[in-house]
């Protein structure tokens, strides 16, 4: 039986057989989503992004690249821009394939990679993301705790591994919620982020327009100063345009490899482009703008530049406003966390053995892994440098990005025979050798040095954020040479 998914302009339509499929290689969630079945427009693809830029560190981020390189304010906006239309042409590229064929990332690699091999980036996709779901569940938690705080009045002293009876109330709190929106699959994720990229920047919103109310014109002085470019940097003003863009590029760099398992969703590649547009370099640009405005009223009203949100709410003696601050953060720490640390594991896991893993089961896993990995950051694992290990692996991932997308434009022409990634026959065109493609993992390994080089050599660090799209760009033209011949 043959399944004709229909609705899409000729070129991009195909068909999956039913059977037969092999049941080391294919589940329901990791089967390609039919047309009549995605529903996802750009709205839903903005509010991926929103929550992507809208946690702690996205604000904090923002706010400090006006005020760290010394650079005139309209030269950063323009690198932050510049960012987002890099990273919005890489999501382009690589969400294409899966809008077409409505296939997750993991299953998107077995193209490249070997029908097996695809499970070596998973498998590395899957340890970081389970490590910062685990992290970043804690980091939600202290945005609950800052509310009971608020109410109770009091902490209290630390009871188990550095946290108080308050915060560990937190933390499972925020943990069993997680579990509740995904147990049901995708459309509870949805809905929530849904709500909290609204609902984030509604607060923003009323937040600047507070901070502009208050200081009056004092607001539009220290935006000057700001914008004059006010930083310690040490290099000339073209290395400090670089380093921005740089480091906006890093900060999404863990979600463009996996960003196939939000486009199978979408309608069109139309609807993919705009909400990727709107998403990312317009709706960076808005996010730091207000950012900006944040942290030039907190030197008017204070003296100095703050530019961590919790270091504002601390210095604002108002319930109301903490408690609001409190489930803002705990929106937007949740909403990232959904999208860079839950989504991609929960295919990657599955990709690992489909017929025990879907999307539950995955699920369950991270969660169980987080609950370790959160509940033992505070006392543990942030003191023993574990990071190093952590953004090592995150690099590895570099060069298969240009893997994948030097053969599916330049190798495959951008057509796939859906029916064979699921298919484990040994003469199958994605079988390879054993499962494996060797002129993937041959043009896998110098890219891959290079990348975990950046992490560990201090001079290649300089390189920041270009060093991912270095490794890719290296990884994708070493592998293009190797497979023509």
């Amino acid at each position: 039986m043959t399944i004709a998914l229909t609705g899409y302009p000729d070129e991009m339509q195909h068909s999956f057989t039913e059977a037969p499929r092999d049941a080391s290689l294919y589940n329901e969630d990791l089967a390609p989503v039919p047309v009549n079945e995605r529903d996802w427009g750009w709205f839903e693809l903005f509010n991926v992004w929103a929550n992507d830029v809208q946690s702690l560190f996205g604000y904090t981020l923002a706010a400090s690249l006006f005020l760290t390189y010394g650079l005139n304010g309209w030269a950063v906006f323009a690198g932050i821009v510049l960012a987002g239309f890099i990273v919005m042409g890489l999501v382009n590229l690589v969400g294409k394939p899966s809008v077409k064929y409505g296939i997750p990332f993991a299953v998107m690699a077995r193209a490249s990679m070997g029908v097996r091999g695809a499970n070596f980036p998973a498998l590395i996709r899957a340890v970081v993301a389970i490590f910062w779901f685990g992290v970043q569940t804690y980091f939600a938690s202290t945005a609950l705790a800052l509310a009971m705080v608020a109410l109770i009045g009091s902490n209290g002293p630390p009871i188990f591994l550095g946290l108080s009876a308050i915060e560990w109330i937190a933390f499972l709190g925020v943990w069993a919620f997680q579990i509740a929106l995904f147990w049901n699959g995708i459309e509870p994720i949805v809905g929530f982020l849904n709500f909290a990229g609204p609902f984030v920047y509604v607060v923003m919103v009323m937040l600047a327009i507070m901070v502009w109310i208050e200081v009056g014109n004092d607001l539009w002085r220290e935006l000057g100063t700001i914008f004059r470019g006010t930083g310690s940097y040490q290099g000339n003003p073209l290395a400090a345009f670089v380093a921005v863009v740089g480091t906006m590029i890093a900060y999404f760099a863990a979600v463009v490899i996996n960003f196939g398992d939000f486009s199978r969703f979408v309608r069109s590649e139309h609807e993919m482009r705009k909400g990727n547009l709107l998403g990312l370099p317009i709706n960076i640009a808005f996010f730091s703008l207000i950012a900006l405005i944040v942290t030039a009223g907190t030197v008017a009203i204070w003296g100095e530049a703050l530019t961590n949100p919790t270091a504002i709410i601390a210095r604002v003696d108002s319930l109301p406003l903490t408690i609001l601050a409190a489930v803002t953060f705990f929106a937007a720490t949740v909403g990232i966390n959904l999208v860079a640390n839950f989504i991609p594991p929960a295919y990657d896991l599955a990709n690992l053995m489909p017929s025990r893993i879907n999307f539950r089961v995955a699920g369950i896993i991270t969660s169980a892994y987080a609950l370790v990995i959160g509940g033992l950051w505070v006392s543990t694992i942030s003191q023993i440098g574990i990071l190093g290990f952590v953004n090592t692996l995150g690099a590895v991932l570099a060069p298969v990005y240009g893997i994948i997308i030097a053969d599916y434009y330049l190798v495959k022409s951008g057509k796939l025979d859906v029916d064979q990634l699921f298919s484990a026959a040994r003469d199958g065109p994605y079988f390879y050798s054993n499962g494996w493609n060797m002129a993937a993992i041959v043009s896998f390994i110098l890219p891959a040095i290079f990348s975990v080089l950046t992490v560990w050599v201090p001079m290649l660090s300089t390189l920041s954020g270009f060093a991912w799209v270095i490794g890719a760009g290296f990884g994708g033209v070493f592998y293009w040479a190797i497979a023509k011949r």
